[in-house]
């Protein structure tokens, strides 16, 4: 195993892929480095002395400046740095496309659709309009699993608190995000269960699904039923029947939506998992696939990386407006916009927002961005595209299941049990995780610094996703984890 990376020439600083011990010494860029103090896997020892007010350069660009001076070998962290971000920053569009070279085509075996839509699951979900009727859709998934056969791979109910008691935006985010999820193809057949008297009842949802299907879906409201138990299960039982007539077939890799978030993360997330999701990125996209990332306010400091990279100034405009809108989000409820690593991001060693953003980002790849999307809205460009939604695990992968994601590329160095409505793919940052929560990762990305590269895992995540598409389970689907969250910004009644 390599002891440290340097990972751009510019960087002032390395990152140890080992634990470091004081005194041993490196020899990098024909300097000598005697470190100073041990280094935790993961953080930082500088590679020269910084002064007080100093850039600390990392990936190429700034992650904080020095509160302290740094000698040559000290261990780079919280407590001699601190977060350069301001709450507004003025950009310029400095246009950098680098077109993907088109790759031989791929393909996995899914479902085909009436409506010509794609799905890598044949399941029946059931979705509540309101958190009241949460039991009673806990109720109903239990007794529904005995009508599970044939092509149907699972009958899932989600639960969630709202629907009812909402005002302007948060109201208006539950209808798209339930009626996207009702449209969702890796739902061969969709329950709709209301209560009857909430703000987003059944007729309200309905109007927010466009034209649907009535084989596909049905639409139950509790108050008008004498047993709306057995009403549901009758209802259940036709989609699945219905859903028998879909069966596996050969489909292009061109037809896959693939979303990419990051949770718990590490100081190696940015060098080993997230790189490679970008390189899966790439080679999806190069393939005509679709991938999209989420996550502003871990874009914050990494920002103008990606708004360079939009294919025209629309879309740059775009994202400079997605990015001032999460920050004036954060400055009316009267937040810093920096105060973003958790306690276990420091710990893996992460010491600013710029740190983290510059890392997180690394799951673009290089592909050029040719679609922006806001919060509740369905993907419908080709390539690579940014979605507004914050950093919140759940909230972020639900709203890229509600975009149009397939399946959910998660990345951790910490590990995490959750999934959202569709395949949540967990990829390690290190090793000593994969093999510790076997139970929970499904890959490990922590070999770019045992025994491989990033281009190697890139391509092997490549050929897992086609299997995974193809109808090999994750581990937390086997586990039966399904998670339904819903962005809240506002006042409850």
């Amino acid at each position: 195993m390599q002891a440290y990376i340097k990972i751009n020439e510019k960087d002032k600083v390395a990152v140890a892929l080992r634990p470091l011990y004081v005194g041993e010494n490196f020899t990098i860029d024909g300097k000598q480095i005697v470190l100073q103090q041990d280094i935790n896997q993961g953080h930082k020892f500088a590679l020269e002395d910084i002064s007080v007010g100093e850039k600390i350069i990392k990936y190429g660009y700034p992650i904080g400046v020095a509160t302290t001076n740094i000698k040559k070998g000290e261990w780079v962290h919280t407590h001699k740095m601190k977060t350069a971000l301001k709450e507004k920053e003025e950009y310029s569009y400095q246009k950098v496309l680098d077109s993907l070279p088109k790759a031989k085509e791929s393909f996995f075996k899914g479902y085909v659709r009436d409506d010509g839509k794609v799905a890598i699951r044949n399941e029946i979900w059931i979705i509540p309009t309101v958190g009241c009727v949460n039991g009673v859709v806990n109720a109903i998934e239990k007794k529904a699993q005995q009508e599970i056969y044939g092509t149907v791979e699972a009958i899932i109910g989600f639960n969630h608190p709202y629907g009812c008691s909402q005002m302007g935006d948060d109201q208006e985010n539950t209808r798209h995000i339930l009626a996207n999820l009702a449209n969702h193809p890796n739902a061969a057949g969709v329950l709709i269960l209301g209560l009857g008297c909430e703000n987003s009842n059944v007729e309200e949802i309905k109007k927010y699904m466009g034209n649907f299907d009535t084989n596909r879906v049905r639409f139950l409201v509790s108050q008008e039923e004498e047993d709306e138990i057995e009403a549901s299960l009758d209802a259940i039982k036709e989609l699945v029947e219905y859903a028998q007539k879909f069966h596996r077939e050969e489909i292009s890799a061109k037809k896959l939506i693939v979303g990419m978030k990051c949770g718990g993360s590490d100081g190696l997330s940015g060098i080993t998992a997230n790189t490679t999701v970008g390189a899966f990125s790439d080679i999806l996209v190069a393939k005509g696939g679709t991938t999209i990332l989420t996550e502003v306010p871990e874009m914050f400091g990494a920002e103008t990386i990606l708004m360079n990279r939009c294919e025209n100034i629309e879309l740059f405009h775009k994202t400079e407006k997605m990015i001032n809108d999460f920050k004036d989000y954060f400055t009316r409820h009267h937040q810093t916009i920096y105060e973003n690593p958790s306690p276990g991001n420091k710990m893996g060693g992460i010491s600013s927002l710029e740190d983290k953003s510059l890392g997180c980002t690394q799951k673009s790849g290089s592909a050029i961005i040719r679609g922006v999307l806001g919060y509740g809205e369905m993907v419908d460009t080709l390539g690579l595209n940014l979605l507004s939604a914050p950093g919140n695990d759940l909230v972020a992968s639900t709203a890229l299941a509600a975009a149009g994601a397939h399946i959910v590329l998660f990345t951790t160095g910490r590990g995490t049990p959750f999934a959202c409505s569709v395949p949540t793919v967990k990829i390690s940052s290190n090793t000593k995780l994969f093999d510790k929560k076997r139970n929970w990762i499904d890959f490990n990305a922590g070999r770019v610094v045992d025994d491989t590269t990033v281009e190697e895992m890139g391509k092997e995540l490549f050929d897992y996703v086609l299997k995974i598409a193809s109808g090999e389970k994750v581990k937390s689907e086997i586990d039966g984890y399904h998670d339904l969250t819903i962005f809240k910004q506002g006042v409850t009644l």
